[in-house]
């Protein structure tokens, strides 16, 4: 039995029940893939069915708003997703009509959509014999046949799609990539998988060879960048606060936030209320007081120690609003844990 053979066979009794595997619809398949990047399956499922209940058309995705498709995507991480998203989805219905390229090559030409994306659509919608490969993929490919070039190489991407369309056997590449990427997120997992259980066990080359836990080989890592953001709560006598919407380019594009005095280091309480009264000299500053907890918010390339200070004014805030409000507006979803446990 072939690698096909038992791959398939495995996915048809052991998938998970998903919506988007029940449809051809490119505008769903789409959805989808733009929300599982760098998403566990399990979080991004109800923002899926939200953003299908809210937007069940890319009509409905592309006349709204974008603050409304920010709030709703609220948590998920990876704001420019929501926005390419949104654009994407404008694109789609300004200059295709609404109906998405029936290719892969020209899918690529879609904002926000990358190879991956692309082949998922061609592939699940359209059935076009294109390769899907995902982390899961190099993964059971890597391991199965024992390959040991460098994922994060520039060459990596050509040969693993190489190599599954040799594993797919010019067969029903919709069920293969379905099978080879549920396959790694369930079976073939990256730590500790069981591997006597599985049904390639006895043509796994990396079983074989004792490498299971050495493969894929991944030697590139991320440089982290140390930031320190202080932000401030202000108050006036009657309960209204300050926020901003973050235009600069960066994390958090056009979300909302307090306002902020970033640092190189984690201050004293005394130095950050010298600061405060230096940027905010117009105001009269009655009390400042800091929140109880540090929040440390580890990003991909950043690690952001967050603390909240609260600042008491008796003068009336300018272009200020209640307190009671503020959850109406998108913000990352560190800030909103905050706005829960404090302000509501």
């Amino acid at each position: 039995m072939t690698f096909y053979d038992r791959i398939t066979r495995w996915y048809l009794t052991n998938k998970r029940d998903l919506p988007w595997r029940k449809t051809t619809d490119p505008y769903a398949i789409w959805l989808s893939e733009i929300m599982l990047q760098q998403t566990r399956v399990a979080q991004g499922l109800p923002y899926f069915e939200r953003f299908i209940s809210t937007f069940p058309t890319v009509f409905d995705l592309a006349k709204a708003d974008e603050e409304q498709v920010l709030k709703l995507w609220q948590g998920l991480g990876y704001y420019s997703r929501a926005r390419n998203m949104h654009k994407t989805a404008q694109i789609v219905v300004d200059e295709f009509e609404g109906i998405f390229p029936p290719s892969y090559k020209e899918l690529l030409q879609l904002k926000g959509v990358g190879e991956y994306t692309a082949a998922a659509i061609a592939s699940f919608s359209y059935n076009e014999k294109v390769n899907v490969v995902d982390g899961n993929v190099f993964r059971v490919i890597a391991r199965y046949l024992n390959v040991t070039t460098d994922i994060s190489s520039a060459t990596a991407k050509k040969e693993f799609v190489a190599l599954a369309n040799e594993l797919m056997e010019n067969r029903d590449s919709a069920l293969f990539n379905q099978a080879i990427m549920e396959f790694g997120a369930l079976q073939c997992v990256p730590k500790n998988p069981n591997c006597s259980s599985c049904v390639l066990n006895e043509s796994c080359a990396a079983l074989q060879l004792k490498r299971v836990d050495q493969l894929p080989i991944k030697s590139k890592k991320t440089k982290v960048r140390n930031r320190f953001l202080n932000y401030l709560i202000f108050e006036d006598a009657e309960q209204n606060t300050m926020i901003r919407k973050r235009s600069e380019k960066g994390i958090w594009h056009n979300l909302y936030e307090f306002p902020v005095i970033e640092t190189e280091n984690e201050e004293k309480l005394e130095v950050v209320i010298d600061k405060i009264k230096q940027e905010f000299a117009d105001l009269e500053i009655n009390s400042v007081r800091i929140y109880d907890e540090n929040l440390v918010h580890k990003l991909s390339h950043q690690n952001l120690t967050i603390r909240f200070f609260g600042v008491k004014t008796s003068q009336k805030l300018v272009n200020g609003l209640p307190i009671s409000t503020i959850n109406q507006f998108p913000f990352p979803i560190v800030l909103i844990k905050f706005i829960e446990k404090y302000l509501n």
